[in-house]
């Protein structure tokens, strides 16, 4: 029992910053739909339409760039930090790369939301939310690998302080954006998009800055010296990088999807959802800064060939994931009603979110469990097979239950939005026991193999 505190202890060191951290960057999405919803419910409905894609956008974005955590943690671990500015800076090439061509892309989408059933005034703010806010996709991609390389070398607090200062930078740059002060238009939902970018660029420079002048970094910053793209290093990043963030759009997609499809069920449904996936995604922050840390704390193991060390820190990881997750659930649960008052005052809206929440703090428990199995698997270098994993969970299962749910198939009854979240609890439950599966059968065999 000592060794497993002493070794949750290690993990909760490294991650209760990058908690704090994504937890401000989730409140950045938590202060728009606040802000949103006291305009209006459509503007908080554009909001959480436009959401629907710019998340996916950002979630695949982060995942495809998060090669560089487990890459990089196995070069400290086996002693080769010297090779971490070269890695991190074809990583930053990736970053503009990816980050250039998901700003294209979101432009490219804002057609998709004059055929969703949206009224004409919602559709036209979601199209310019989501417009705006893409502005900001390069720079949250430079961001994410200066984030991945500093955590590498244990040094977590500074996306804690860096997303603490971009959320308190989001606060006054809604309220002039949204509401129209200082002389600025009213642009409601649109001046979330705004203000959002305006903070991603910000944290960028931060980032930037911390790194350059921070004592811990000299000699292993990517900055000093500029080399050209090394295809071998672009392809190992790629070769790990394409399968998480596929396994992270295949997840995050699913949730996107939801909201697209609850749209034929009218204004009240949407915000609703909001409101409960909102809440559930601030929770979601800290089982995945725990699988975060775990991928660090693993990889430098790998890197130390250190087989049975990595097997025990991910076993203890798992175990602190759910002790979160049941402090989560019960919140959700107990003071679901309070909860959905924070975002709105609309009846119909606050008696909707209220039951889905009840559902979301069931679905806590499997959440984080396969959140932190896959930043375990991850710290292993294992990426494609759990991809696979969250495809058949979410779109051979999930969807199509959730489908069936909520309109109705055959000789079930519609549900409305409440058979999507069953069938989430549903998903989740099954990627979350094929990863420990996996997790268990590789990290036996990378035992017996170095035995």
């Amino acid at each position: 029992m000592p060794k497993r505190f002493n070794d949750a202890k290690a993990t909760l060191t490294l991650a209760w910053p990058i908690m704090i951290g994504q937890l401000a960057q989730t409140g950045t999405a938590f202060v728009d739909a606040v802000m949103a919803g006291h305009v209006s419910a459509g503007d908080l409905a554009a909001v959480s339409v436009g959401a629907s894609i710019w998340t996916t956008l950002i979630v695949t974005l982060m995942g495809l760039l998060l090669a560089i955590s487990p890459l990089a943690a196995a070069k400290v671990g086996a002693g080769k930090a010297a090779e971490l500015p070269a890695l991190t800076q074809q990583a930053l090439y990736q970053a503009l790369i990816t980050g250039g061509i998901a700003m294209l892309l979101a432009h490219a989408l804002l057609p998709v939301f004059d055929h969703l059933g949206l009224t004409a005034e919602v559709a036209d703010k979601a199209k310019r939310f989501l417009a705006a806010v893409s502005w900001g996709l390069p720079a949250l991609a430079i961001s994410r690998v200066l984030y991945g390389y500093s955590s590498a070398l244990n040094q977590t607090k500074p996306m804690m302080v860096i997303a603490l200062i971009a959320l308190a930078l989001n606060v006054p740059a809604n309220w002039i954006l949204i509401y129209g002060h200082f002389g600025a238009p009213a642009l409601g939902a649109v001046g979330c998009g705004w203000a959002t970018a305006l903070c991603m660029w910000a944290s960028a420079l931060m980032w930037w800055l911390w790194i350059r002048s921070a004592a811990v970094y000299r000699g292993t910053h990517p900055f000093d010296t500029l080399r050209g793209i090394h295809w071998p290093t672009q392809w190992q990043l790629a070769k790990l990088g394409i399968p998480i963030g596929l396994m992270f759009f295949i997840e995050v997609s699913a949730f996107s999807l939801i909201a697209l499809l609850i749209a034929r069920l009218g204004t009240t449904a949407v915000a609703a959802h909001q409101v409960a996936l909102n809440f559930a995604s601030l929770l979601f922050m800290i089982p995945m800064a725990i699988g975060t840390a775990l991928t660090v704390r693993v990889g430098q193991a790998v890197g130390a060939n250190d087989w049975q060390q990595a097997r025990l820190i991910g076993q203890n990881g798992v175990r602190l994931g759910l002790l979160v997750a049941g402090v989560g659930a019960a919140l959700t649960m107990l003071f679901g009603e309070f909860i959905a008052g924070w975002y709105t005052q609309d009846a119909a809206v606050l008696a909707l979110a209220t039951q889905l929440l009840v559902l979301a703090g069931i679905f806590q428990f499997s959440d984080a469990t396969q959140v932190v199995a896959s930043g375990v698997l991850r710290g292993y270098q294992s990426t494609r097979l759990p991809m696979l994993l969250h495809m058949l969970a979410f779109w051979l299962v999930g969807m199509p239950l959730g489908y069936a749910l909520t309109f109705g198939f055959g000789p079930i009854s519609g549900m409305g939005p409440r058979g999507y979240w069953i069938a989430l609890v549903v998903a989740l439950t099954c990627a979350a026991l094929s990863l420990l599966i996996l997790f268990g059968r590789l990290s036996r065999a990378r035992l017996r193999q170095h035995a």
